[in-house]
């Protein structure tokens, strides 16, 4: 007879999920489908040729250093590089505030490992970014989502779910924000709701969760402070990572933090991988003192402007009245939403739109209590510019076929 494991498995793993996006992804992974639907940086982006320069001195220089095990904390060398970059941020850092990590996802499950007992409450923003759902929801988060505008979370909405949580004694362990050109939303927190977020995690003794990769893929407007820059309560903890910037093949990511939860950060990262992989990290270490960074930040931001802006035109040129979509001031992604009057379910409709060879990521994947029905994250950064343009009208070819 054949073991049954499904009694043998935890109870953590019964609650975990298939990504949303990773299993539609392999629906969509034909090449003659223009794919709007994963968050994959343009190839174009990849800084090829300085990459394989510092690969060759690194293996002739440092070989030894860099093929070995690593500290937990990451490489030295990465590590004094990720404490300047925050320092031209504008974030005052010390080596106890910083862990590298093995992407960022890693730290979004690193922190919900660290924080989150079954059944704890955590506030997240509605749509929220589907790889935080699905770490929170592993360790038996209860997700309460609050409603973006068009500044972001909103304090009014979170002010009310935070009240209302205090007075039956169910606090939150902590608020989860994406505030740059979120992901899937593509709106950017202002300043002010900032310092109102902030006000409110103060108020009610809370953690902020500020998870930022793409803050430095800013096309147009001002530049807003990172949370973390305006605490002054040690209670915002920042995640980063490479993977937009830079490479997602180098699997690299990192956490400032007070260093107290650093230090827990540190041990629940020791029972994972022991530490973040030493080649990747000592490669974009020199890459980062070389200025090799900077100059890849701002050919991307020149090459994503160009493709959100070629998107937008596409999108007002075909697509119905009355559907609608932000228009994000940089990142990767825009929200599209149609009308309930057309009577369309964008879960449905994506079966349809991928026989027409176009595809996005269902906008019920971003929401914790199921809505979202009527929305879809389209990602600009990945087709090229001729995919996005016939991606474009064959998106809008089959949201008109399907009107009710």
């Amino acid at each position: 007879m054949l073991l049954n494991f499904d009694e043998f498995f935890s109870i953590n793993s019964k609650r975990m999920k298939k990504s949303v996006i990773r299993e539609l992804l392999k629906l969509t992974a034909k090449p003659e489908i223009i794919s709007f639907a994963g968050g994959l940086p343009s190839p174009e982006s990849f800084p090829v040729k300085k990459v394989k320069e510092i690969v060759d001195e690194v293996l002739d220089n440092e070989g030894k250093i860099a093929l070995q095990y690593s500290a937990t904390e990451g490489d030295p060398v990465l590590r004094e590089q990720l404490l300047k970059h925050a320092s031209r941020n504008g974030m005052d850092v010390k080596e106890e505030n910083l862990l590298v990590t093995t992407s960022s996802q890693q730290g979004l499950d690193l922190t919900a490992k660290i924080f989150i007992d079954p059944g704890d409450p955590i506030i997240v923003e509605l749509p929220s970014y589907v790889g935080g759902l699905g770490a929170f929801n592993a360790y038996g988060a209860e997700m309460i989502g609050v409603p973006l505008d068009e500044e972001g979370k909103s304090a009014i909405l979170l002010r009310e779910e935070l009240k209302v949580l205090d007075e039956s004694g169910n606090k939150p362990k902590f608020i989860y924000i994406v505030p740059d050109f979120q992901n899937p939303a593509g709106v950017t927190m202002s300043l002010k709701r900032r310092h109102e977020i902030l006000e409110l995690a103060s108020e009610f003794n809370l953690i902020i969760l500020e998870d930022s990769p793409y803050r430095e893929l800013r096309f147009e407007g001002d530049h807003v402070p990172t949370i973390y820059s305006l605490d002054t309560e040690g209670r915002v903890i920042l995640l980063g990572t490479f993977s937009k910037i830079f490479a997602p093949g180098f699997r690299l990511g990192w956490i400032l933090a007070p260093a107290e939860v650093i230090t827990k950060l540190v041990i629940a990262k020791q029972s994972t991988d022991l530490c973040p992989p030493t080649f990747s990290q000592r490669i974009v270490g020199r890459f980062m003192e070389k200025g090799y960074l900077e100059q890849n930040i701002e050919k991307i931001k020149h090459m994503y402007r160009r493709k959100r802006d070629i998107m937008l035109d596409a999108f007002e040129k075909y697509m119905p009245e009355g559907v609608t979509w932000t228009k994000p001031e940089g990142g990767l992604f825009l929200f599209l939403r149609v009308p309930a009057h057309m009577g369309i379910d964008t879960d449905e409709l994506f079966y349809k739109a991928v026989d027409r060879k176009v595809a996005y990521v269902v906008g019920s994947a971003f929401h914790c209590d199921d809505s979202g029905h009527d929305a879809m994250r389209i990602n600009f950064s990945y087709p090229t510019e001729d995919q996005i343009v016939e991606g474009a009208k064959r998106l809008a070819t089959v949201i008109k076929e399907h009107i009710k």
